[in-house]
Parts: C-alpha cells; structure tokens; sequence
C-alpha cells in the first residue's frame, strides 16, 4: 500500500541514513528503486540518488528521468523509456495532482554529506 503526502513523524531536511532507514519511516519503501508507485494508483516517492546522467536537480524544479532503458541499474541510457511500472505511475501522479514526497541521496550535488534527506512534497507538471 503506497501513502501520498506527508508521512507523520517525519520533518522536511530530516536525515535518514541508509536506505533502509528511509523505508521504515514511510518516506520512500522500496530499497533499490528510485519511484515508489505504481501503474494503478501513481507515485508517492522518488529518490534522487545520481542514476541517470540527464536528471537536473535545481532544488525546486527536478527533471527526473524516471526508470528503464539503461543497459543495466544504473548504467549507460540505451533505450526510451515506456509508461509502465513507476514511470505510469508519475504520469497518474501528474493527472490526478498527487503529491510526491521527494528525497535526495549524498550522491548527488545538492544532496546531504551523507545518508538521504527528506526535502518535501513537489508535483508532476509535465511529462514526455
């Protein structure tokens, strides 16, 4: 069951420091996959964690790639990307205007020093 919003107990910039950490609290459940969501209800959660080479990170706007199409986790981009799976789901997200919680990991720029930080809801505007 995915929970959209703000998840009890937890505080914008709070830090988590593993991904397992992350998943307890409610915040973002899945610990490999960067969308927690689905085809059927949308996307509650995204992690920024440096998977995908095209991803822009400017704090209050995020192009996020979404997930697929790579050679391997986190490999070279080789193919587009389908609306399945967590991808569908950010496109519901959008339809619907769903809040997603999103989280940034110590590998990105604007990420912690380490662990993952929780940074607030945001909303999908668009897709392509």
């Amino acid at each position: 069951m995915i929970t959209f919003g703000n998840i009890e107990n937890t505080q914008i910039g709070q830090i988590f420091n593993s991904r397992q950490d992350l998943s307890k609290s409610g915040i973002h459940a899945p610990l490999m996959g960067g969308i927690w969501g689905n085809k059927n209800e949308g996307a509650c959660s995204i992690v920024l964690s440096g998977g995908y080479e095209d991803d822009e990170d400017e704090l209050n706007y995020i192009l996020y790639t979404g997930q697929g199409g790579q050679d391997a986790p986190g490999g070279k981009q080789i193919a587009d990307q389908e609306f399945t799976r967590g991808n569908k789901g950010l496109q519901l997200s959008n339809l619907y205007r769903l809040p997603v919680r999103v989280t940034r990991g110590f590998q990105i720029e604007n990420g912690p020093d380490s662990g993952y930080r929780y940074d607030g809801l945001y909303f999908v505007t668009e897709y392509e």
